[in-house]
């Protein structure tokens, strides 16, 4: 393409874009609404929208000195955006595009493949040369700055008499189907990168302190042979409930925990459906509806509350990405490196390593309340094969690559499953650890997963779906909780707690329930909240 204006130009791309980077938003209108009849026009309507909302966006911000820059820019992003849409029918919103940042390079090469090579190099490489050696016709300032006018006046003119014409289509499309503007690329993208810079530029982060008057209601009164508390926390990585056996999956996936005296609570809901959403969320004060994430790094979470009752002990171990900020103010430990772990393969640093070396933190904090909170790579994917040593593959035959698109729905459960087993193995290390410790701690483990994940049930795979469209298999989690044996059942009644765990609960339970184990009195802490609260045995 030589010597063509800029108008013409905008117009290509935007045509080049509507066509070939849009396969998601196109299944799922036609999922939607089908091609019978009219509706088949209809759909064909939304293909002229698209490519003049694009030429009205490109037009806008087109000078001599812009156009090219961010039509490449525009091209390279939307070809990996349409991969992970088209591969995994994921949605690019604002956490998306956080949980993305987030993401460490380990967890990235897991998402590497030849597809992605070829969708960036056909969608981004190739379209980005052609704009670059386009020579582009400008005229002198008067006139393009009227032919930008004329433009942008012609974009509107044919957007609005399209919706116009088809206005009974459109008003469903806005008003009853709107997660259908999720899958609009490179729109919708473009959106979710201003709002989320938008989140970033409200001004310096202050945090606010919460439960500054945080005690524990035992100390000044106990006796000698009163004995503290060490609890473990661990957050699993995208364990579903339903592959858990423990909630009836047809697998045996849990052979280890189903030995173990645990109440597992069936009905458990996360508060998102990304790590870098849920983790902050779910030891956050806000509950699901009133989470967000400026409120999350602006206010002290439940370990700041534990930790200012100068009693408690924190220690946080990572296996995964971080800790998304909670435990920036207690001792953190990064386990993704050998530097640290002692349990890492050929393939990667494993869960159990965190187990490593306890011992002597707890040396350290002896006769002292204690919580160490573990972080599981757990299931993370799309790499499940990964996420276990090779004497765990039980369920075959399995899916060994990234594309999983490209493997049976068995291949890919297989994987997930065996992963599943692999937590199941390291959880149940992770309680015998604690029970020499029955003795003279009272003891207890509480399991959580951050979120679930798709397997390709209805096309979609992996997490991060916005939470109100997303299915339930991303937001339905595993969880349970052990006690020693000891004086810890003395205070909780277990067969009480037995009695209500098939209640529906979510991560927004876990700040008060946490408070509530520890014996914290705080006004921050609500007993309606606390899962333990009706079963604690009156003093």
């Amino acid at each position: 393409m030589k010597n063509i204006t800029t108008n013409k130009l905008i117009l290509f791309i935007s045509i080049l874009l509507a066509a070939f980077y849009n396969y998601s938003f196109f299944k799922a209108v036609v999922n939607v609404y089908g091609t019978e009849g009219i509706n088949l026009i209809y759909i064909s309507s939304t293909t002229l929208v698209l490519i003049f909302l694009n030429v009205f966006i490109f037009t806008l911000f087109s000078s001599k000195y812009t156009t090219k820059p961010i039509l490449i820019i525009t091209l390279f992003v939307s070809s990996f955006t349409a991969y992970f849409m088209d591969t995994y029918n994921t949605i690019i919103d604002s956490e998306m595009i956080r949980n993305t940042l987030q993401t460490n390079l380990d967890e990235s090469i897991d998402l590497f493949s030849i597809k992605l090579i070829m969708y960036v190099l056909l969608l981004g490489v190739l379209p980005s040369i052609l704009v670059y050696k386009t020579k582009i016709e400008y005229k002198n300032l008067k006139g393009e700055f009227y032919s930008k006018i004329k433009m942008i006046i012609l974009s509107l003119i044919i957007i609005v008499a399209t919706v116009l014409s088809f206005s009974k289509f459109y008003s469903s499309f806005f008003r009853e189907h709107k997660p259908l503007r999720y899958h609009v690329n490179p729109i919708y993208w473009i959106y979710s990168i201003g709002k989320y810079t938008n989140s970033l530029n409200k001004g310096p982060i202050v945090l606010k302190t919460i439960g500054n008057d945080a005690i524990i209601n035992e100390k000044g009164n106990e006796t000698e042979t009163e004995k503290t508390e060490l609890i473990i926390m661990v957050v699993g990585e995208a364990a579903r409930a339903d592959r858990f056996s423990l909630n009836g999956y047809n697998k045996e996936t849990n052979p280890l925990l189903k030995k173990e005296e645990i109440i597992n609570f069936p009905n458990m809901y996360s508060c998102g459906t990304s790590t870098a959403h849920s983790v902050p969320c779910m030891f956050s004060i806000y509950n699901k509806d009133t989470y967000d994430y400026k409120k999350g790094v602006s206010t002290e979470n439940v370990i700041d509350v534990l930790n200012h009752t100068k009693f408690i002990n924190v220690l946080w171990r990572d296996n995964n990405s971080s800790s998304k900020g909670v435990a920036n103010r207690v001792e953190y430990e990064d386990f993704r490196t050998s530097e640290t772990n002692t349990m890492c393969d050929d393939v990667e640093c494993r869960d159990e390593g965190m187990l490593v070396g306890l011992d002597n933190y707890i040396k350290k904090h002896k006769n002292e309340d204690i919580l160490i909170v573990l972080h599981q790579m757990g299931n993370h994917g799309p790499a499940y094969y990964k996420r276990y040593p090779k004497a765990f593959e039980k369920f075959t035959p399995v899916c060994k690559t990234n594309q999983l698109e490209k493997c049976t729905q068995e291949e890919v459960s297989n994987a997930y499953d065996n992963a599943i087993l692999y937590t199941d193995y390291f959880l149940s290390k992770v309680i015998n650890f604690l029970k020499p410790y029955s003795k003279d701690y009272e003891t207890a483990m509480l399991y959580m997963s951050d979120h679930g994940e798709s397997l390709g049930e209805n096309g979609f795979y992996l997490h991060g779906i916005p939470y109100i469209i997303a299915p339930n298999e991303q937001k339905h989690i595993a969880s349970f909780m052990w006690f020693g044996e000891g004086e810890i059942k003395e205070d909780i009644d277990v067969k009480k707690l037995s009695s209500y765990k098939n209640k529906e609960f979510s991560q927004d339970n876990l700040f008060h329930t946490l408070l509530g184990l520890f014996e914290v009195e705080t006004k921050v802490y609500d007993k309606t909240k606390d899962i333990l609260y009706n079963a604690t045995k009156p003093e």
